[in-house]
C-alpha cells in the first residue's frame, strides 16, 4: 500500500469512530447566521445559493496558518501557487481558472491588479485583526463586477475591536525569524486596531532570501449610529526571486514590492434603507531585476494608483429585498516598460431577491453594466436560486456570465522574446451551477457540480518558431468540476475533534490554436483532496494536522502534510508548526522547488 493511501486512511478513520455525545462549539464557530457579503442583498450563509466557504478567526488560529496564502492553500477548490515560502510571490487561482480571474477583497474594497495580476496577494493582512473570510465559488461578476470570473475572495476584518495588546516572536528554519505587535483599544464613541508585522528569512536555496512588512490600522467613530470606518494597510517585500519568471535557469531575478491601501467607508441607515458609501486609494509599486546585483541587464519599473468612489444600498419591501450600486473608479499608470497608462471604470448593478412558500425558496436575479473607456459598455446578467426541500436539506443553483478585462501587461508587455497586443478583447465565460447541503446538527455534507465555457482567453502564439511571442484572443475552454465536502465536530475518548474531507475534480477541454505554436498550458489542479483534523485536549492544548494531495494536469501527484499544536497558559501562547512533514519534493508553479520539512515556533505574550 503507498504512502499517500496509509495517509488518508489514518485520517479518515476518525469518522467511523464518532461519538454522538453533545459536543460544545469549541472548535468550530457557529456561522449559520453570518450574513453572506457574496450577494449584495445579503443571504444568511444557511440559505446560501452559491458554493461559499466562510473561515472564522477561531478556525484561522487553529489552522497554524501564518500567512493569508498558506491559509488558503487549506481550502478545496483554491489553488495558491506560490514560489518559496510565506507567499512571498503567490498567484490565486478558483477552481482551475487563470492567475488574474479571481477578485479579492478587504472590507468591501476591490484590489484587483491592473498591472499584470501577479500582485494580488501583495497586500498581506494580518491575519490576527481577520474576522472572516468569505470564499465565493462560480460566477461572481454580477455581483463585484470584472476580474470575479471563477470567483472572490472577500476578507472582513474585525469590527469588535476589544482592548488588547500582544507581542509576538517566531523563529524558523532557514535563518527566519518574526516580530509582530497587535493593539486594540476600545472607547465609548470610537475604537482602534493596529497591527506591525516584519519578517525575514536568508531562504532555503540561492537567491530566495525575504523581507517582509505588514502594516495594518483600523479605526471606528460613532459606532452606534452611522459609523465611519478608516482603514489604512501597508506591505513592502523584496526577495530573491530564484525562477520565479521567465525560466528556471534565471537564477539571479529580484523583486521588491510596495502594496497600500487608504479607504473610508461609512453605514448609514434611513428606515428600511442600508447605504454603504466607500471612497478609497489603492497604490503598488514593483520593481523587477533580471540580474539582481546588475540592474543595468534589465529593470522594469511600475507604479499603479487606482482611486474609487462606490456606493452600495439596500431596500427591504413586501416584494422582498433590492439591492442595487454604483462604483467609479479611475486606474492610472507609469513603468518604464508599458508606459503611462490610464483607465475609467464605471460600474452600475441590480439586483432583487424574491423569498416563496413562507421563505423556502429564494430567487435572486440581477445585471451589472460595466463601462471602461477602453473596452466599451459590457452588461453581465446572472440569477440565483436556493430550495430548502426539508428542514436542513437544501439545493442551491446559480448562472451567470462573466469577463476578466486584459491588464496593462497583456496589452502593452515588450521584452527580447514577448510582446503585448493593444487590440485584446475582454476574456468572457458563462458558468452554471447546481449544489446540495445537508445539516445534521454539526454535520454537513455540500455537494456541487458546475460547468463553466471560456472564450476568447488570452493565449501568447506565434507563426514561426523565430517570432516574438506575441497575446492574442484565440483559446476556448470548456471546465467541468464536481466538489464534495464532509465536515463534523465530534468525540473521541473524551477528546473533542473537528474532521473536514473536501475533494475538487476538474476536466478542462481547451480549443485547438490555428497557429503551430502556443504558450497556453492548463494546468489546473484536476484531482485536489484535503484531509483538516483538529484535536482538542483540553482548555488549554490543541492540536491540529492538514493534509494536502494535489494532481495537476501536467506535472506529478504529490502530498503535503502540515502539523500545527497551539498551548496557552495564562497570558502566554505556544505555537509550533511543522511544514511540509514527510520532506514531499515538489513544485508548485514554473518549476520553483518549494521547500523539504521545516518548522517554526512562535512566542505570543498579551498584555
Amino acid at each position: 500500500m503507498s504512502r499517500s493511501r496509509r495517509l488518508l486512511m489514518f485520517f479518515s478513520l476518525p469518522l467511523f469512530c464518532v461519538s454522538q455525545a453533545p459536543v460544545k462549539d469549541t472548535l468550530n464557530n457557529v456561522l449559520d447566521e453570518v450574513i453572506l457579503s457574496g450577494i449584495r442583498v445579503g443571504i444568511p450563509l444557511s440559505k446560501k445559493t452559491h458554493s461559499v466557504t466562510v473561515i472564522s478567526a477561531q478556525q484561522i488560529r487553529q489552522s497554524g496558518a501564518r500567512t493569508l496564502a498558506v491559509l488558503l492553500q487549506q481550502e478545496v477548490g483554491v489553488d495558491i501557487r506560490q514560489r518559496g515560502p510565506a507567499g512571498t510571490q503567490a498567484d490565486l487561482y478558483i477552481r482551475g481558472g487563470g492567475f488574474d480571474q479571481t477578485l479579492l477583497l478587504i472590507d468591501g474594497i476591490k484590489l484587483e491588479d491592473a498591472q499584470t495580476g501577479h500582485h494580488l496577494l501583495n497586500l498581506n493582512v494580518p491575519l490576527s485583526v481577520i474576522e472572516r473570510i468569505e470564499i465565493i465559488k462560480g460566477p461572481a461578476a454580477r455581483v463585484y463586477g470584472p476580474n470575479a470570473f471563477t470567483g472572490a475572495i472577500h476578507i472582513i476584518t474585525k469590527k469588535k475591536l476589544t482592548k488588547q495588546r500582544q507581542l509576538e516572536v517566531e523563529f524558523g528554519s532557514f535563518q527566519s525569524w518574526r516580530t509582530a505587535f497587535t493593539a486594540g483599544q476600545q472607547r465609548q464613541r470610537s475604537s482602534m486596531l493596529a497591527s506591525i508585522d516584519y519578517n525575514q528569512s536568508n531562504g532555503y536555496r540561492y537567491n530566495s532570501d525575504f523581507k517582509n512588512l505588514n502594516g495594518f490600522l483600523k479605526n471606528i467613530w460613532h459606532k452606534k449610529k452611522n459609523p465611519l470606518q478608516l482603514l489604512a494597510a501597508f506591505n513592502s517585500r523584496q526577495f530573491g526571486a530564484n525562477g520565479f519568471y521567465a525560466t528556471p535557469d534565471a537564477t539571479d531575478q529580484y523583486e521588491a514590492t510596495q502594496a497600500s491601501l487608504l479607504a473610508l467607508t461609512s453605514q448609514i441607515e434611513k428606515g428600511t434603507w442600508n447605504i454603504n458609501p466607500k471612497i478609497y486609494w489603492r497604490r503598488h509599486q514593483d520593481e523587477y531585476l533580471y540580474i539582481r546585483k546588475d540592474p543595468s541587464v534589465y529593470r522594469n519599473m511600475h507604479i499603479s494608483n487606482k482611486t474609487g468612489l462606490a456606493i452600495d444600498a439596500t431596500f427591504s419591501s413586501s416584494f422582498g429585498k433590492s439591492g442595487l450600486g454604483i462604483d467609479v473608479a479611475h486606474i492610472g499608470l507609469k513603468s518604464n516598460n508599458l508606459g503611462t497608462r490610464k483607465r475609467q471604470q464605471f460600474l452600475l448593478f441590480v439586483e432583487h431577491q424574491f423569498w416563496f412558500y413562507n421563505h423556502q425558496i429564494s430567487v435572486t436575479p440581477g445585471i451589472a453594466v460595466n463601462y471602461f473607456n477602453d473596452f466599451g459598455w459590457h452588461n453581465f446578467p446572472g440569477m440565483d436560486v436556493g430550495l430548502e426541500i426539508v428542514p436542513n436539506l437544501r439545493i442551491y443553483g446559480n448562472l451567470g456570465y462573466t469577463y476578466r478585462v486584459p491588464t496593462f501587461t497583456d496589452l502593452f508587455y515588450q521584452d527580447r522574446t514577448t510582446i503585448g497586443n493593444k487590440n485584446l478583447e475582454p476574456e468572457t465565460g458563462f458558468t452554471k451551477e447546481i449544489g446540495v447541503q445537508m445539516t445534521r446538527g454539526k454535520f454537513i455534507v455540500n455537494l456541487a457540480a458546475f460547468d463553466r465555457q471560456a472564450s476568447n482567453l488570452i493565449d501568447y502564439v506565434k507563426e514561426k518558431e523565430t517570432d516574438l511571442w506575441q497575446a492574442n484572443n484565440i483559446a476556448l475552454l470548456n471546465t467541468f468540476g464536481l466538489e464534495g465536502l464532509v465536515k463534523t465536530d465530534y468525540r473521541i475518548f473524551q477528546k473533542q475533534h473537528r474532521i473536514e474531507i473536501a475533494y475538487t475534480y476538474l476536466k478542462d477541454e481547451l480549443g485547438q490554436s490555428t497557429l503551430p505554436f502556443s504558450r497556453y498550458a492548463i494546468n489546473s489542479l484536476k484531482h485536489h483532496f484535503i484531509i483538516k483534523q483538529f484535536i482538542e485536549w483540553g482548555a488549554q492544548f490543541t492540536t491540529g494536522f492538514v493534509l494536502k494531495h494535489a494532481e495537476r494536469t501536467q506535472g506529478n501527484p504529490f502530498q503535503v502534510l502540515d502539523l500545527s499544536l497551539d498551548w496557552r497558559s495564562g497570558k502566554w501562547t505556544f505555537r509550533g508548526q511543522i511544514n511540509n512533514l514527510l520532506s514531499t519534493r515538489y513544485s508548485e508553479t514554473n518549476l520553483v522547488p518549494m521547500p523539504l520539512a521545516n518548522g517554526l515556533l512562535t512566542v505570543g505574550y498579551d498584555f
